[in-house]
């Protein structure tokens, strides 16, 4: 690397930022976080446009509740896959061209949604469109390169945190979209929910093309270029598999994110269903949800960031413990609510304590491992999409014998009970929970 460069933010030896911007475009640290958050939201937005519309799907395809639980465990069994794969692929060739690859593959498949006629090819719909949540991975890669220590908590989790908020603001706008094409161009019903797609599907096309034209990998440019030394693909796997700590992660970020995806899945219906609100109104509340992503997971990694510079690891660490158990309450109580504003209150508490452990997670992730963040990134992000799995599957997949509230309310105890694990972590230079310095200058493990 060059030393004589010069950049428009303060950075470390390695031109990572020590500072962080939000409302900045320079080149390259901004520019790179503007994008990084902007491409995922468009896979968000793309991923649960299906939900809010779903009252008028299954009328249309006939689909029975077992069929509308299969095709959502579909729509994260895809990200499982794709988020596995994409962590390597980091590491290998880059964020920037992960991720736009990524997304130029899965927005056509979105468009297809206007060929689909039964509840098989509804399924196939949303296993093929829930690969693109896989750019989370290339997201909180691309963060980790560009930001130091000090500040990459708070970049991950304001990156991860804005893009989350179109799985809110696509439960909020579906419905009009479909609206507009029903009521004012005179579409039959299907006809607009099928024309609807093309909306998120172009948002998502275009993000990948900008990501290509102007994003940079690395704080001196592209990734090819300044990791020329040859990888040995398995050996970075086999470095990060092995890595027990990248397991525990994704067991705890499995009942955060994964939670938080499972309710993104079914929020919307179950206050239609539960209390009778229209279809918008109930578009309208599970929006409130996403949206709290703008604050709540940004709000993690700053309280993650500030936790370890005052009790290093041992700090980040019993910040996500403390965060995610209250998420757990909240959740166990929001299942126990009978009342259409007292579920809403809740919800909206649950919210933001869940998202923001999502950003306490990946306030630690780039701590485990320098050689090989992409797979340790990617095990932990699949772990969440694990979790989405594994709770839609046993309480919302419409054979089982719980009710929706009460599948609620087991969330909750499950996301208690798996945030134990964390007691187990512990870093050679940074400690765990229950021992360790609280020097903050340590360092990534290799």
């Amino acid at each position: 690397m060059e030393s004589t460069i010069k950049f428009s933010i303060a950075v470390d030896s390695d031109h990572r930022a020590t500072e962080f911007r939000p409302f900045s475009i320079s080149s390259p640290h901004m520019r790179a976080f503007h994008l990084a958050w902007l491409s995922l939201f468009s896979c968000f937005f793309s991923t649960f446009a299906i939900p809010p519309l779903l009252p008028i799907i299954r009328e249309d395809l006939h689909l029975s509740p077992s069929d509308v639980g299969t095709a959502g465990i579909a729509a994260f069994a895809g990200s499982i896959i794709s988020r596995l794969a994409m962590g390597p692929a980091c590491d290998l060739f880059g964020p920037r061209l992960a991720s736009a690859t990524l997304s130029l593959v899965t927005a056509p498949i979105l468009l297809s949604a206007a060929f689909i006629s039964s509840p098989l090819s509804f399924i196939l719909l949303r296993f093929f469109v829930g690969f693109s949540l896989a750019n989370f991975v290339a997201n909180q890669f691309w963060m980790s390169s560009m930001f130091s220590g000090c500040t990459v908590g708070l970049a991950n989790g304001v990156a991860a945190g804005w893009a989350n908020v179109g799985s809110g603001l696509t439960q909020l706008l579906m419905p009009i979209i479909f609206s507009i094409l029903n009521t004012n161009f005179n579409f039959t019903q299907s006809a607009s929910w099928r024309l609807a797609f093309v909306v998120p599907a172009v948002f998502q096309a275009t993000m990948a093309l900008l990501v290509l034209a102007y994003g940079q990998d690395l704080p001196d440019g592209k990734y090819k270029k300044f990791k020329k030394e040859e990888k040995d693909s398995f050996g970075l796997f086999l470095n990060g598999i092995t890595n027990y700590r990248g397991w525990v992660l994704g067991l705890t970020y499995g009942f955060c994110f994964g939670v938080e995806l499972t309710m993104d899945n079914i929020i919307a219906e179950y206050f239609y269903d539960r209390f009778g609100v229209n279809m918008e109104t109930a578009g309208v509340i599970a929006a409130s949800f996403g949206f709290a992503n703008w604050v709540s997971r940004p709000t993690g990694g700053v309280v993650s960031d500030e936790l370890g510079r005052r009790f290093g690891m041992k700090g980040r660490l019993w910040g996500l413990w403390v965060v995610q158990t209250v998420a757990g309450l909240l959740c166990l109580w929001l299942g126990r609510v009978n009342s259409l504003w007292g579920s809403i209150v809740v919800m909206c508490g649950f919210s933001f304590f869940v998202q923001a452990a999502s950003g306490l997670t990946f306030g630690v992730v780039p701590f485990v491992s320098k050689r090989s963040m992409g797979v340790i990134s990617g095990m932990t992000g699949s772990g969440g999409t694990v979790g989405a799995v594994v709770t839609q599957l046993l309480l919302f997949s419409g054979d089982t014998k719980f009710s929706t509230q009460t599948g609620i309310s087991l969330m909750g105890v499950m996301m208690i009970v798996s945030t134990l694990s964390l007691t187990t972590i512990y870093f050679r230079d940074g400690g765990g929970m229950f021992c360790g310095s609280s020097d903050y200058d340590y360092q990534p493990l290799p």
